[in-house]
C-alpha cells in the first residue's frame, strides 16, 4: 500500500494524453501496466501514460479500470471526472444487451418430474 497520503492522480493532460502522477510504488506501477498504461523514460525519471491515439472511449475505460484496481488495492486515487465511465448514463453502464432471463418452466408431464 502507498505509505504517502498523496493520491495517485489519473488525468487527461493539456496535450490530450492520459497520464498518471503522484506517489506510487512498484506494485501500483504493475497495476497501471496491467491496465494498459506505459512506463516511459522522461526528464524527471519515468512517465506513466496511456498509449496515444487509442480513442477517448478506450482511454476513459482503461483509466476507470485502473482507478478501480488501485482503489481495490487500497491506494488513494483521484480520477479526473472526464475519464470516469461510472458517471455515464445508466444505459451505457449496463454493458451489452443480454437476452431476457428464462422463467422456471413446469415439467411437461408429472411422470417426468418424479
Amino acid at each position: 500500500m502507498n505509505p504517502s497520503p498523496k493520491p495517485i492522480r489519473i488525468a487527461r493532460a493539456k496535450d490530450g494524453h492520459v497520464e498518471v502522477d503522484g506517489a506510487f510504488d512498484a506494485f501500483a506501477g504493475h497495476i497501471l501496466l496491467r491496465a494498459g498504461f506505459l512506463s516511459l523514460p522522461s526528464l524527471n525519471g519515468r512517465s506513466i501514460r496511456l498509449p496515444l491515439d487509442m480513442g477517448h472511449d478506450w482511454e476513459n475505460e482503461q483509466s476507470t479500470w485502473a482507478a478501480q484496481m488501485l482503489v481495490t488495492a487500497r491506494y488513494p486515487v483521484r480520477l479526473d471526472p472526464g475519464l470516469d465511465t461510472r458517471l455515464a448514463p445508466p444505459d451505457r453502464l449496463s454493458g451489452p444487451g443480454r437476452p431476457p432471463a428464462m422463467a422456471a418452466q413446469a415439467c411437461p408431464t408429472r411422470a417426468a418430474c418424479r
